[in-house]
């Protein structure tokens, strides 16, 4: 909450770049994503013509570098890896250098990434490049989420929320991008241009938007706390950022507000031989009470992510080709998933069912490895060992919409429900644990879509 004696926020300058911010740090992902179509296109060695029009599927047996598989892999362990080094690297690294950095090298590689489109190169030098600039991105990325997530924690907690909301639409942003420069009628070449220019000129926005904060008065006042004033809004602002996951997409400021308001209330009675509040928490104590949350939360995200976008990205209309087949999977699969999975996120602003004591969660979070063999048994062309059961474009997106409302809502519930499972001393603990089985479902579902597409 904003001290009586801090400045306003002229024309809610400081907002809006908190807002920018949030879209840039998860740009990167999802334009990568999105844009698997093209990528397959260039790998099955397809030159500057009409086969790298976005969002034309080219699956089966000549996809031979499992491309959608790795950008997924390479994209989550530089989380996993940054999630684990965080402390040693912000200790070592100035905030501003971290911030700047990463935001330029993730600018430089993007640069990169849209001047391929121009350049005619075999495939394998092709792979390799854009690999490295997926594993590279991505962990300047973490580095960069988060350095602000730091920052965050000397704000009032509008600006988390406002941040959060940045990265809860840039699924959506790249997937209209994606429709925008598929029915903008130039040639392949200039569409795919287009495209990826589009996350340079927001990260470019990002950069500026940093750079103006500290001429903004509303900023200065906040960024140049000590770390100590800054503490007493810790516990306000991580609950708000636990709301986050790969997508990045929020819960609501009333829902937080209310969970901090039942944590206080309904304090879980500490047991004879726990530590007191004195005295740093257990790590071992928090995971004892967390456990069972902490997996519902790797295995949503691993059922998520073995088979999003993996699996779901080979999905092609049945009907015959034309402007429906054509936007089918852009449509179908990425802007219906973000856009769903928001929509699950912000039904915790209304209700948390089941609560943190019913055995009901397991199950249903269980539940969803459902969704692999229905995925995996949709109209996926060239398959070569499981048969095509969901034939039908309306089984897929009625799977697709129960999937993406799914993830939303359990990967949103149990964020709420951990720090509600512990002592208020011991929630900066469970925030970092949960961050880090976090990372580790999106790290296992990327390793196991390398299966799942095997057995198609």
């Amino acid at each position: 909450m904003a001290r009586g004696d801090a400045p306003r926020d002229s024309y809610h300058l400081v907002g809006i770049s908190f807002f920018i911010l949030g879209l840039g740090t998860l740009l990167p992902w999802n334009f990568f994503i999105t844009a698997i179509p093209y990528f397959q296109a260039r790998l099955v060695g397809a030159s500057n013509s009409t086969t790298r029009i976005l969002g034309t599927n080219h699956t089966g047996p000549e996809d031979a570098f499992n491309f959608n598989n790795w950008v997924t892999l390479l994209s989550q362990l530089p989380l996993l890896l940054f999630t684990l080094l965080n402390s040693f690297l912000y200790q070592c690294i100035p905030e501003t250098v971290r911030i700047l950095g990463s935001l330029l090298a993730i600018l430089l590689l993007f640069a990169l990434t849209a001047a391929l489109v121009k350049v005619d190169m075999s495939p394998g030098p092709f792979f390799s490049i854009t690999m490295a600039s997926v594993c590279f991105i991505n962990s300047f990325s973490a580095v960069l989420q988060g350095s602000l997530f730091g920052q965050l924690g000397t704000m009032p907690s509008t600006y988390s929320t406002l941040f959060l909301s940045g990265q809860g639409l840039a699924g959506i942003f790249a997937a209209l991008a994606m429709l925008l420069s598929m029915a903008s009628g130039v040639d392949a070449q200039t569409s795919a241009l287009g495209y990826f220019i589009t996350p340079c000129v927001g990260i470019l926005m990002s950069i500026m938007c940093y750079l103006s904060l500290p001429h903004l008065k509303f900023a200065r006042y906040y960024l140049a706390n000590k770390p100590s004033q800054a503490q007493a809004q810790e516990l306000e602002t991580k609950a708000e950022l636990l709301q986050s996951d790969e997508n990045g997409i929020p819960n609501s400021p009333q829902k937080v507000a209310l969970t901090l308001d039942l944590d206080l209330e309904k304090e879980p009675e500490s047991e004879p031989d726990e530590p007191q509040k004195s005295g740093k928490p257990s790590v071992f104590v928090v995971f004892q009470k967390i456990w069972l949350t902490a997996l519902c939360l790797v295995l949503v995200f691993t059922v998520t992510l073995s088979v999003f976008p993996a699996i779901t990205a080979m999905v092609t209309s049945s009907t015959s080709p034309g402007k429906w087949s054509h936007f089918f999977n852009p449509i179908c699969c990425f802007l219906l998933f973000n856009i769903m999975d928001w929509l699950g996120r912000s039904l915790t602003s209304y209700f948390l069912w089941p609560d943190e004591d019913s055995r009901l969660l397991p199950l249903l979070v269980c539940l969803r490895f459902l969704f692999v063999p229905l995925f995996m048994l949709c109209h996926v062309p060239q398959r070569s060992r499981l048969p095509t059961l969901f034939p039908q474009d309306a089984y897929f997106i009625t799977f697709m919409l129960l999937f993406a409302i799914s993830n939303g809502y359990l990967v949103s519930l149990t964020m709420c429900l951990a720090p509600r499972q512990v002592l208020p001393h011991e929630r900066e603990v469970a925030g970092a644990l949960m961050t880090f089985f976090l990372a580790l479902g999106l790290s296992c579902g990327a390793s196991l879509s390398f299966l799942f597409k095997a057995l198609l």
